[in-house]
């Protein structure tokens, strides 16, 4: 069978690691040509100081049966970005698929902290990368997306906006995140390019692993101190439901939404690397929206 992404070109925007890296492969594994963005390069590391690189994620991309393409890119620098766009067009002439998922925020997000206790400063860094990023990037993947309508923009976040995210800038961004996806999708809709926004539940990253203690080959073990982290998902989970986005023919019709790995996993018969169908939001729902009611 041919893989269904075969001369697809997408842009992966923040795929050094977590969701963006799962995405990257698996739309690799779909035959993709994917282009990986991000600060950490096997030569320079950002400031999260993580060992994870945009060239590790390329290679995976290719091995997985695509074709994987690093560039370095900080974007919250326009030029950065209209530099990645510039190598796209000249690579391959088009972009079918362009997904946001910019984060770099966990050393600026202050847990536990009342907003009116927040450094002021790390909101605003924040906010650059977590939100403006996106837009930066959007502003200029869109207009080579014009030239071949049907295009597909994905915006990644975290909730689906209903609960409060814990902390007071956390849930801004994330927030601002789902408008984005909304006010782009209506602006977009007569262009023939839908966009939309997912989020993952309980994402196992690698950070959320080192965290524990433990690597995925154990990582049923941290359960102990955290019951929830058992209702944990892969980046690959959340990879496969937007690949199966991407395949879609009929997937304007969700433009606009806040989407939910754990939803679409069900619509599109998706399941994660364990062969399991985490759901986070039934999870939620029964073990800690209702425990604390």
């Amino acid at each position: 069978m041919t893989p269904p992404l075969i001369g697809r070109v997408a842009l992966v925007a923040g795929a050094t690691r977590g969701a963006g890296r799962g995405i990257a492969v698996e739309l690799g594994t779909a035959g993709a040509t994917v282009y990986v963005t991000g600060r950490s390069t096997r030569t320079a590391r950002s400031d999260l100081d993580r060992p994870e690189t945009i060239e590790d994620t390329a290679e995976l991309v290719t091995k997985a049966g695509g074709t994987g393409i690093a560039i370095r890119c900080d974007h919250t620098r326009p030029d950065d970005v209209a530099a990645v766009i510039e190598r796209v067009r000249t690579d391959h002439g088009r972009l079918n698929l362009l997904v946001n998922d910019v984060w770099g925020g966990d050393p600026l997000t202050e847990w536990g902290t009342p907003f009116w206790q927040l450094d002021l400063a790390k909101v605003q860094a924040l906010w650059e990368r977590a939100v403006l990023t996106h837009l930066i990037t959007s502003q200029h993947a869109v207009p080579l997306m014009l030239e071949h309508p049907g295009g597909l923009i994905v915006e990644v976040t975290d909730g689906d906006g209903a609960h409060y995210r814990g902390n007071l800038a956390y849930d801004l961004v994330k927030t601002a995140v789902n408008r984005l996806a909304l006010a782009q999708a209506e602006e977009l809709r007569a262009h023939g390019i839908t966009t939309l926004a997912v989020t993952p539940g309980f994402l196992r990253s690698e950070a959320m692993l080192d965290g524990f203690g433990v690597s995925e080959a154990n990582w049923r073990d941290a359960g102990e101190r955290d019951p929830h982290f058992l209702a944990s998902e892969t980046p690959r989970y959340i990879g496969r439901v937007i690949t199966a986005l991407a395949t879609d023919s009929h997937v304007e019709r969700k433009s606009g939404q806040v989407l939910t790995s754990w939803d679409l996993a069900e619509e599109y018969n998706v399941y994660d690397l364990d062969g399991t169908r985490p759901h986070w939001g039934r999870h939620f729902t029964n073990n800690i929206l209702n425990a604390s009611a």
